[in-house]
């Protein structure tokens, strides 16, 4: 397969660049719209701004939808403080020590986007001794330190800063030579870069899917329902979603994750069969993901009620909704896996 991964990588890391907490995600859905456009794909947004695009296939007795997610985990202003600071709110399931000294961009309602820092309350170890190492990092004990001239309630809320602000932080983003990418909000940007290399492969390979196909880029997934219009004849949905690497989930960074379990639910048998048998019959790498906590666009459809075969398969990554970190190889590996299964 001539997949190109010089485009999935490029456009993967312009997409990290773009700020997208959940609720936050117009910017982000008008850059995958624009690819849309690029690849003459049918598409349309749903009214809470998802988009769904449809691509016609070899039959359409069976109809399948893949989706990926644009939105990820970030913040929102939650207080602004006597001393001019910051209390947050978080949106999305993540540790607050995993983003203690972060850059973050405070996103106003007029458009400014002001710089500051995520700090714990007590920070300084030569002010507060053994307290800045001992304090539980919670949501009450952190505080964005703002890069303007502010120390008071006051003097925030003239900059244009109030309750309900979104706040996005800084991605980092690396690609190494090693092959290895690292970088926050992997989850979910890689798997909507993959999703659009897969079309991207059809449309240079003359190809169309075995199936009529759905491709859903939603914008809710990290706050458990981003998935919530299906077309009427879909019969099977597979979440694109990162995999978990770690020493209770055996993923391995350079291998597709097919998922058996998470906490919510088991898996559809046949489904993770087939994706599994077809891995096996074009050597594609793949692990098999059995997870403690994790959830997926398809969980969260599947505890809706909705009537269909599901699945989720997925780049393998480490330390995920921390600073996260795959290989060039896992990514190559589902977008073949995407191809051959579909």
């Amino acid at each position: 397969m001539d997949i190109n991964m010089n485009y999935t990588i490029e456009l993967c890391k312009e997409l990290l660049e773009i700020p997208s907490p959940a609720g936050y995600t117009d910017e982000v859905m008008a850059r995958v719209e624009k690819e849309l456009k690029e690849f003459g794909v049918e598409y349309n947004y749903t009214r809470k701004g998802s988009i769904v695009a449809f691509l016609k296939g070899e039959n359409s007795d069976y109809t399948k939808m893949v989706s990926a997610h644009v939105d990820t985990l970030g913040a929102i202003v939650k207080k602004v403080k006597s001393n001019g600071r910051l209390e947050l709110m978080g949106i999305g399931g993540f540790a607050w020590g995993s983003v203690e000294g972060e850059n973050v961009i405070i996103h106003t309602l007029n458009g400014e986007k002001i710089e500051g820092t995520l700090l714990p309350v007590k920070s300084s170890v030569h002010i507060y001794g053994d307290i800045p190492r001992e304090m539980a990092r919670t949501a009450e004990n952190m505080e964005v330190r703002i890069d303007e001239d502010v120390s008071t309630e006051i003097e925030t809320k003239k900059l244009g800063i109030c309750q309900g602000d979104f706040v996005s932080f800084y991605t980092k983003t690396k690609v190494l030579e090693s092959g290895y990418i690292k970088s926050r909000y992997l989850d979910d940007k890689v798997c909507v870069a993959q999703l659009l290399a897969y079309v991207k492969y059809l449309k240079e390979n003359n190809e169309k899917p075995k199936n009529d196909l759905y491709l859903y880029f939603s914008n809710f997934e990290e706050v458990g329902h981003g998935v919530s219009v299906v077309p009427e004849k879909v019969d099977e949905f597979i979440a694109l979603d990162i995999g978990l690497v770690g020493e209770d989930a055996h993923g391995d960074e350079k291998k597709v994750s097919i998922a058996a379990r998470d906490n919510k639910t088991v898996y559809d048998l046949k489904v993770r069969k087939d994706l599994q048998e077809t891995a096996f019959k074009n050597g594609i790498n793949y692990t098999v993901g059995v997870y403690n906590r994790y959830g997926s666009d398809a969980t969260a459809l599947i505890l809706q009620g909705q009537d269909l075969k599901y699945a989720c398969i997925g780049p393998n990554v480490d330390a995920t909704h921390h600073y996260e970190r795959t290989h060039m190889d896992g990514i190559l590996e589902t977008i073949k896996l995407l191809v051959a299964y579909l």
